[in-house]
């Protein structure tokens, strides 16, 4: 399993549901068209149920799929909305080239291993350990070939 799907996957139903909450808009959830789909609900039908339902409805249909992509986007967009110095502050401390948090060439650009523990630690007294960890599934997850940034994400995951 990748690791953002393996990160959505030991993710309680409150943290999926405070992620989905952060990226709703106008009573509308991020996945609320899909959610709608699989339940045979119109569109703006949805919104009568509850948030926590469509969430965890939304949270079960990307892990069942195995939408890795669509679980990687939803975790990204709620770090670069609400917790983009996260990003920027990692990127940073492992001296990846970035513009404002998005990087040109992900595969020119890897996490210098070197730098990884003490990122982590200055992250973690900064931001929620959960988000930074949900980042690091994410890093995961765009440098496979980086062991040490594979490895320190599986070791939070555990």
């Amino acid at each position: 399993m990748q690791p953002v799907l393996q990160q959505l996957d030991q993710m309680t139903g409150e943290q999926f549901l405070a992620i989905y909450e952060a990226l709703s808009d106008r009573g509308f959830g991020p996945l609320d068209a899909n959610v709608a789909t699989a339940l045979k609900f119109r569109p703006h039908a949805i919104r009568k149920l509850p948030l926590v339902q469509r969430a965890k409805k939304a949270k079960s249909l990307i892990l069942s799929s195995s939408d890795a992509e669509t679980a990687y986007e939803l975790f990204g967009s709620f770090l670069v909305k609400h917790h983009k110095e996260l990003i920027t502050d990692f990127l940073d401390a492992t001296g990846v080239p970035h513009e404002e948090g998005m990087i040109e060439d992900l595969h020119a650009a890897v996490p210098d291993g070197e730098k990884l523990d003490s990122a982590l630690s200055a992250l973690d007294e900064k931001f929620e350990r959960d988000h930074v960890t949900i980042y690091l599934s994410m890093c995961s997850q765009q440098w496979p070939e980086s062991e040490s940034v594979c490895e320190a994400w599986k070791a939070r995951a555990n």
